[in-house]
């Protein structure tokens, strides 16, 4: 008898994995499909360049580009080019996140700039990756705005796209360093990410990636700067809106309260944020926070749902839209682990397809990732049920939207009420609103299938 729990046991630890690793690997290859021959522009910051992690991402990037997607590269040099001017004796100051230097320091800035680019190029040349810099950025003077004159620092003014397509073409991979040239060769300094961004927006790319050191966009609040370890994965424009509102608020309050810290963490976070939305609102798919120090982020924000850093989106991320017919077997193994912990009841094919036109679905990239249903008795009570949620989305609020969407829909139908059936997940419907109710308030047909053996609860919610 022991010996037969431990195999059952083996085997639905077994089932379990083989799920997950089977999901994950879906997940790769729905990716692959959906952006091979696209185009991708990655911003490194130079403390990643510099960091123990950046053989690693190179490895990732080199990786991902044997996929068949088109890589351009912009790398960081602001601490480097710190340390050459702090090296040569020379002082500068900042204003806006702009640095602001004489014409005359130019040169040691170019260096710098060419210090990071080289070194990446030299990584990708390790990995057999063929990798060109170039002077593509047309750039001219940002001159003097309000009455303060910002030197050698630079605007870009055009981007030789002819060329970079046909590096592109050659399947060889850019590399921009953070310097343009006016048509009399005079050089500019041009701030890493607002380049990135521009490559992005002209080339109209599927994506555009900020690979940092450190930073995580996570859930903050306006009183401080502590941010919580675990990174907003996706926000919508509508949200990065209040999100860059908040920040505004917390620096604010760090300025008057003399907290130099927490000032630049929110200016570096309100750069790379509004750089993101903008990019969004002129044509970019997707924008990529990540930290570069997590092994794996890179390769995990692109061919998974849900990676290790923050997705700014415009639209079509994830919506909620009626089941189709070929959705069913999509919808059975999301519903697979939670029928096997006696969370939903059991279902097959033939009793979704009889009630189709129940169900709504959660499609995440091509990816069934969530699902739930709507039934209508005779006495206008409506039930909710079948509610199922990839766990790697656990944490996006998808579960709550689905309810919501389907009391919305009850309402709609004039129902008078929606109530579910659960055995384990009663506090989940309490915080939704939903209230406790009895077995006997549910429809005769309901509660002809209602077993005390299962035992589940009745909760509901009343619209009359």
């Amino acid at each position: 008898m022991q010996q037969r729990k431990i195999d059952n046991h083996i085997t639905e630890t077994t089932a379990e994995q083989v799920y997950t690793k089977a999901g994950n690997i879906r997940d790769v290859l729905r990716y692959l499909k959906k952006f091979k021959n696209s185009r991708i522009v990655i911003q490194l910051d130079d403390k990643v360049i510099y960091s123990p992690s950046f053989p690693s991402i190179i490895k990732d990037i080199c990786y991902i580009h044997e996929t068949g997607i088109k890589i351009l590269i912009v790398p960081g040099a602001k601490n480097r080019i710190d340390e050459v001017l702090t090296s040569s004796n020379i002082s500068w100051k900042t204003h806006n996140g702009i640095r602001i230097t004489d014409p005359e320091e130019m040169s040691l800035i170019k260096m710098a700039a060419f210090d990071t680019a080289n070194i990446t190029m030299t990584a990708l040349a390790g990995e057999g990756k063929t990798a060109l810099i170039g002077n593509w950025v047309k750039a001219r003077a940002k001159g003097i705005i309000n009455g303060v004159n910002y030197g050698s620092s630079g605007e870009i003014e055009r981007l030789n796209i002819s060329a970079i397509e046909r590096v592109l073409e050659e399947n060889f991979i850019p590399i921009f360093p953070c310097v343009g040239w006016n048509s009399t060769g005079i050089a500019y300094n041009i701030l890493s990410t607002s380049l990135a961004t521009e490559l992005a927006i002209r080339l109209s790319s599927e994506k555009l990636f900020f690979v940092t050191s450190d930073m995580l966009i996570s859930n903050t609040s306006a009183e401080t700067i502590a941010d919580s370890k675990i990174p907003i994965p996706a926000m919508d424009l509508t949200e990065v809106k209040l999100y860059i509102s908040q920040l505004k608020k917390i620096r604010n309050v760090s300025r008057e309260t003399n907290q130099a810290k927490d000032s630049l963490t929110c200016n570096l976070k309100l750069q790379l944020l509004t750089k993101a939305y903008n990019a969004c609102l002129q044509g970019v798919t997707r924008v990529h926070i990540i930290n570069g120090s997590l092994d794996g982020a890179l390769p995990c924000e692109i061919f998974s749902g849900i990676g290790s850093g923050t997705m700014i989106y415009k639209s079509d991320y994830g919506g909620i839209r009626n089941m189709q017919t070929n959705d069913i077997p999509d919808v059975l193994n999301l519903m697979r682990p939670f029928i096997e912990k006696g969370i939903l009841l059991y279902r097959n094919a033939e009793t979704i397809s009889s009630q189709l036109n129940d169900y709504i679905v959660f499609e995440m990239d091509g990816g069934i990732k969530a699902c739930a249903s709507l039934h209508i008795y005779k006495d206008m009570q409506a039930e909710i049920a079948a509610i199922a949620v990839d766990k790697s989305i656990f944490h996006l609020g998808t579960g709550p939207k689905l309810v919501n969407y389907l009391i919305a829909r009850a309402k709609e139908k004039n129902c008078s009420s929606v109530f579910v059936l659960t055995t384990q997940t009663a506090d989940w419907f309490l915080q939704l609103g939903f209230n406790e109710d009895s077995i006997e308030s549910l429809p005769l047909e309901r509660k002809n299938k209602w077993t005390p053996q299962r035992g589940s609860k009745v909760f509901r919610i009343s619209f009359k």
